[in-house]
């Protein structure tokens, strides 16, 4: 009798992760979910602060502020990335 044992991938810890509004979400863990759902960074050359834009295929537009000193993502953050990815995707 063999065993079967489902390893989920990172992507699907990290969603899940993503999912459970986590109170210490890194930016670099919510930039790897957007990656997932087909969202790519606009580039804005030197001038443009800690305002990061992203957009897919589609031209749906997430706007953010990248956190700063530190690198936890507030949780109305996440809260507001949910709403968007449930409308727009």
């Amino acid at each position: 009798m063999v065993a079967t044992v489902y390893e989920m991938s990172k992507i699907e810890k990290a969603l899940i992760r993503f999912y459970s509004i986590p109170s210490d979400l890194t930016w670099d863990e919510l930039v790897n979910v957007l990656t997932h759902y087909g969202y790519n960074e606009i580039k804005k050359g030197k001038t443009g602060g800690s305002r990061r834009k992203f957009a897919n295929e589609n031209k749906n537009i997430i706007s953010l502020h990248k956190p700063h000193p530190g690198n936890i993502v507030k949780e109305y953050v996440i809260k507001q990335v949910i709403d968007h990815l449930k409308t727009n995707n």
